[in-house]
């Protein structure tokens, strides 16, 4: 591999590495033909990022037919070639990017005003192609803006907030902070911002979802974007499928990948119990469910156990007797399942899972095994030699 990134590509390389620095802690490398992928993934398998630079991005682009090369190394040693970004354009004329095949390792020459000449050499690990398992274009919403508009949009978020929800409907989006639903939220501050259809350069919604994500990698594209000037898009689907952010240019492309909150419906039903005196309207495809719940709840609570609903009839000292320890049985049962309930919230995490992105090694063919598919989660991302986009 023997490339030259000139001029103000420089710094939109530079950026680039700093966008992935907020994903993972290692860059993953691999020349192509079709350009220089740079990859990167975080620990928990949750979030993937690639930034893929076409041959014309660079002033000269060679890869050697026939080699395959794919390397990882520390992405903090790379960002170290690239420490001051803001100096990067005013100092530095050229970077050469080298392959040095004798002491296996990866060369940054930075070649500086008045002939000062600056290099790196980086060691690296050789690894297996690293990639995510997406297609934009099967996703049922779609938008398109100018990083602006989300810039503004999360810089009412505070920089300690984890994950965010965006919901949408025909015209309007709504971005607001997550908040724990087991904990008290007449305590936690909630921030929610809407933005209008025409807000955006394209608004496509074909199901009103909502979906919650990590903010750390959002603000990390949106660095990017707003850098270069390039415009963000976003789509994604329902609950649990990976969202995708996606910048594209003629002569690059990146894509973040990121897990969202997977939909609990017995979480759900369980908080709408414990809030019985606000109940809020069920969806016209659960009333069914809804209504069976409450039967259920309403036999726990009234019929003592043991007692029959039919049986001969009893004296009326009887009944009172008998009224009386279904009453207090009542209350027992009553009882049991509050403190289950306190038993349960204060037990247990908190019932919250993202769907997460898997990758496996690229096996030989001889020690290849098939696999059964998972069931509870889907498999987002695997190691494979193309990249699907």
């Amino acid at each position: 591999m023997d490339c030259i990134v000139t001029g103000g590509n420089v710094k939109v390389l530079a950026k680039a590495i700093h966008s992935l620095s907020r994903i993972g802690d290692e860059l993953y490398v691999e020349p192509q033909e079709d350009g220089l992928a740079l990859r990167s993934v975080n620990s928990s398998r949750s979030a993937y990022a690639c930034f893929l630079f076409a041959p014309l991005f660079f002033s000269r682009y060679t890869v050697h037919s026939g080699h395959t090369f794919r390397c990882k190394m520390a992405i903090k040693s790379v960002q170290a070639v690239f420490r001051s970004l803001a100096s990067l354009e005013k100092t530095v004329e050229k970077c050469h990017i080298e392959l040095d095949n004798q002491n296996n390792r990866l060369t940054f020459t930075l070649h500086c005003k008045h002939g000062l000449m600056k290099t790196h050499n980086l060691s690296f690990q050789d690894s297996e192609s690293l990639q995510a398992v997406f297609d934009k274009d099967s996703y049922a919403n779609v938008f398109r803006s100018h990083p602006r508009l989300l810039v503004d949009t999360v810089m009412h978020f505070p920089p300690s907030l984890e994950e965010v929800t965006v919901s949408v409907s025909d015209e309007r989006m709504w971005v607001r902070n997550h908040v724990e639903e087991e904990g008290d939220q007449s305590k936690a501050m909630l921030t929610e911002l809407c933005l209008a259809s025409d807000e955006f350069d394209h608004f496509a919604v074909q199901a009103h979802n909502s979906v919650t994500f990590c903010l750390k990698e959002l603000r990390g594209l949106l660095v990017f974007a707003e850098s270069t000037g390039l415009p963000m898009s976003m789509y994604f689907d329902e609950p649990g499928s990976p969202v995708v952010l996606s910048v594209t240019d003629s002569v690059l492309e990146g894509n973040f990948v990121l897990a969202t909150l997977s939909d609990d419906p017995n979480h759900h039903k369980k908080n709408n119990s414990r809030r019985a005196h606000t109940p809020p309207p069920p969806p016209p495809d659960d009333f069914m469910n809804d209504d069976i719940d409450s039967y259920l709840i309403a036999m726990d609570t009234s019929v003592a156990p043991g007692s029959s609903a039919t049986g001969p009839p009893t004296s009326p000292l009887a009944d009172s007797i008998c009224s009386k320890q279904t009453a207090a049985a009542s209350h027992r049962t009553r009882l049991h399942s509050e403190e289950e309930d306190k038993t349960t919230d204060s037990g247990r995490p908190p019932n919250k899972k993202f769907c997460s992105l898997f990758f496996g090694s690229v096996l030989p063919p001889s020690s290849q095994m098939s696999t059964q598919p998972v069931s509870s989660q889907q498999v987002l991302a695997s190691d494979s030699e193309d990249d699907i986009q």
